[in-house]
């Protein structure tokens, strides 16, 4: 909570919201859905797909420190901002697939 610089970094200047309130905002969701992934076990698929979204939602911050060259969390060189783009996607299907969406959105009748 106290060194929120590096985050405030990868908000977007278009961000309608503060950079701080930003951060802040995300983080209590990053522990919601961390916690959700833990406790929430009949509803392990929609959690999936939020965490997902949650991923497709921050995507544009990681593109703005790619694009605008901004150095946070050692990600110095366009290839160490670069590489991160290429992870964003396996993180997604990640959620996906470790909770059983990625089953359930390809096979909805298997329920």
């Amino acid at each position: 909570t106290f060194l929120r610089g590096e985050f405030q970094a990868h908000v977007p200047d278009w961000v309608p919201v503060g950079k701080d309130l930003t951060v802040i905002l995300s983080g209590v969701v990053e522990v919601l859905l961390g916690l959700s992934l833990i406790f929430l076990k009949k509803q392990r698929i929609a959690v999936g797909y939020v965490v997902a979204l949650f991923f497709v939602i921050i995507f544009p911050g990681n593109i703005s420190q790619f694009v605008n060259d901004v150095d946070a969390f050692g990600l110095t060189t366009d290839l160490s901002r670069g590489l991160r783009l290429l992870f964003q996607p396996v993180l997604i299907f990640w959620a996906l697939w470790s909770t059983g969406a990625w089953h359930e959105w390809r096979n909805p009748t298997s329920r």
